[in-house]
């Protein structure tokens, strides 16, 4: 396969939907043994229908010429992505809809609050993490497409281990993520794009169930820094509902030594159960954007100021804790 095309990562594509299959509404006959069953609708009568059949035949063609098109640049290598390695194509119409079914029918997720984020330029936004595996980033990347009216692209800072693993590494700079290092996520900002960040790392995700929605430190305030240097708003983001999805009751910090890993869970369904018990509990998830805090009036050294981003990254913890605590009284139950 020919090597992919590399462009500036600032530069946009027109989205495209992946093609859909339809099953029809009454029953029709195999044409021979061994071929697939197609089904057809009653034919419409009339004008009308006529109409109908020409309008549904053109979307089909569209929608198969597209897919030809998209696999034949895959094939040749005749796509693009940008510096980090981001491929626009490939997320909008392979991994996003792979997300959506999990996001939208599994999790069901419910999504406030998206007109705090901004409908052009960088920001950086900043949430929650939690759920023994990272499956709130991927959710969180699905609700800023699919919700904002822009329909924007939401870029991940992730951990060294994610860009370790084999096929994974590949995969998430395939979806836009990145190191979560100061520099990248600067670029990033300045070049408008929205970054996303989770400050608790893997003290978040591989806490136990018993501190589920207690927010763990924030480090050092690394992303205030880098908002202040680019000048981009902080939006706080809360996720409830990712904390039950694999309620850790313990840690076989043995396990984990001896697999280089942060934690090894030990919950209700793994690893007695098995690949089974990799399942997440399908539990009910809202995702709430706070009001932006702004950074573009402070000086330039303000990045320097040790106190500002103390005050700054307690600010925004503060504003997501409280949010995770409203959410969880006005929740009616983990599952519904």
């Amino acid at each position: 396969m020919a090597d992919a095309k590399v462009i500036p990562f600032d530069e946009d594509r027109p989205r495209r939907r992946p093609p859909r299959r339809v099953r029809a509404l009454s029953g029709a006959e195999p044409d021979q043994v061994g071929e697939p069953l197609i089904a057809v609708a009653p034919e419409p009568s009339g004008a009308a229908g006529s109409e109908g059949r020409g309008a549904a035949g053109a979307d089909w063609d569209r929608r198969i010429a597209g897919g030809l098109a998209f696999l034949r640049r895959r094939i040749t290598g005749e796509y693009e992505v940008d510096d980090f390695g981001y491929d626009k194509e490939l997320t909008d119409q392979v991994l996003m809809s792979l997300m959506r079914p999990l996001f939208e029918k599994y999790f069901r997720v419910e999504v406030k609050g998206i007109e705090n984020v901004p409908k052009e330029g960088g920001a950086l936004i900043v949430a929650n993490h939690s759920g023994t595996l990272p499956l709130d980033g991927l959710m969180l990347q699905v609700a800023v497409h699919d919700h904002h009216p822009a329909e924007r692209h939401l870029r991940l800072l992730a951990a060294d281990l994610v860009f370790m693993l084999p096929g994974v590494n590949e995969l998430a700079r395939k979806a836009g993520h990145t190191l979560a290092c100061a520099e990248d996520a600067q670029r990033l900002l300045e070049a408008g794009e929205l970054v996303g960040v989770m400050p608790e790392g893997f003290k978040g995700i591989g806490k136990p169930f018993g501190d589920r929605y207690k927010l763990q430190r924030f480090g050092r305030g690394g992303f205030v820094s880098t908002a202040l240097r680019a000048g981009t708003p902080i939006v706080p983001c809360s996720i409830v509902g990712a904390e039950e999805i694999y309620p850790m009751i313990g840690n076989a910090k043995t396990v984990a030594r001896l697999l280089g890993i942060p934690y090894f869970p030990i919950t209700p369904t793994f690893p007695w159960l098995g690949p089974l018990g990799a399942v997440p509990l399908p539990t009910k998830w809202t995702i709430q954007f706070g009001e932006p805090i702004e950074t573009a009036g402070y000086a330039a050294e303000a990045a320097e100021d040790p106190m500002l981003m103390f005050n700054l990254t307690d600010q925004v913890r503060e504003q997501i804790q409280h949010t995770l605590y409203k959410l969880l009284v006005q929740r009616r139950s983990v599952f519904f």
